[in-house]
């Protein structure tokens, strides 16, 4: 890999991370408005409508229906989005924007177990010590009542295992397309899952009053096109140029950083010291990946 595609790997990456800080406290903005797989479903249609259009106006709608790849693209779609987002939008609506973006910080772990398994990538002391310092700074954020108090908590732990499988199946099993094409088939197949799976458990039922809806309306839009759509494909873009494990540590611990501010801005939430002083300790895990060397 050049040093050129490298960098812009790490811009993706940096991009990425801007555009989740904002995610968790949208998404806690809407499910307080709304049935948290309500505004799954919306949000992932709203992603899907911008993900074909992209792939149509390219001319590779196509690829999403090829009789080779279908069943792993429908795949990804259902891990990535539909079970990632049924996970994580109920976790939302019982936790703070804060304990959201920090819970999510337990990804990178998975993704060194899986980047380890599954890829072969190496289990390096630097590495370890980075995840050792998320999962310290995680526990210290949250503490003992937290994980005892709140079952929204666990059910976000959960999440970041949903995505890290859809990245590996991206990886082992979709090598060759187009960010475009992938962020596409996480939604379009993705928000088929999530909308069958809403008119299931409730549907219409869990649709808003019309002085609830109307406003609501385009705050989903913004968070199915700018925050899930365009988060996607900035995340494909930077997992095309640089190692998983390393993706992910740089990506996801950045976003409670730079959530905090999202969070006061849009909630008024206001982090805890102890909150800070977990985010220290992620901030290191962070530098600790950032600085280690490409794997294999």
């Amino acid at each position: 890999m050049t040093r050129r595609a490298e960098r812009l790997g790490l811009l993706f990456a940096a991009l990425c991370a801007v555009n989740g800080a904002f995610v968790p406290a949208i998404s806690k903005l809407t499910t307080d408005r709304a049935d948290p797989i309500f505004v799954a479903a919306v949000s992932s249609l709203v992603a899907a409508l911008a993900a074909a259009s992209v792939l149509a106006a390219r001319g590779e709608l196509a690829v999403l229906i090829e009789r080779r790849r279908v069943a792993r693209l429908a795949l990804l779609g259902a891990l990535g989005t539909g079970a990632a987002f049924v996970l994580f939008f109920e976790g939302v609506s019982r936790s703070s924007a804060i304990e959201t973006a920090l819970c999510l910080q337990i990804e990178p772990v998975y993704s060194l177990l899986f980047a380890r398994v599954f890829l072969g990538h190496s289990l390096t002391r630097r590495r370890v010590i980075g995840v050792t310092l998320l999962i310290a700074g995680i526990a210290l954020a949250v503490g003992v009542e937290g994980f005892r108090g709140s079952p929204g908590v666990w059910l976000l732990l959960a999440t970041p295992i949903c995505w890290q499988a859809s990245h590996l199946l991206t990886l082992k099993r979709l090598p060759g397309l187009a960010p475009p094409q992938l962020t596409g088939a996480r939604y379009v197949f993705g928000g088929v899952v999530l909308c069958l799976y809403w008119a299931l458990r409730a549907g219409p039922a869990t649709i808003p009053a019309a002085d609830v809806l109307a406003p609501l309306l385009p705050v989903l839009v913004l968070q199915g096109v700018i925050t899930f759509y365009l988060g996607t494909a900035l995340w494909y873009g930077a997992l095309e140029r640089l190692d998983l494990a390393r993706t992910t540590a740089i990506v996801v611990p950045s976003i409670p950083i730079l959530s905090l501010g999202a969070s006061f801005l849009l909630l008024g939430e206001v982090a805890s010291p102890r909150e800070w002083a977990g985010l220290v300790l992620c901030v290191g895990g962070v530098l600790v990946f950032v600085t280690a060397p490409q794997a294999a």
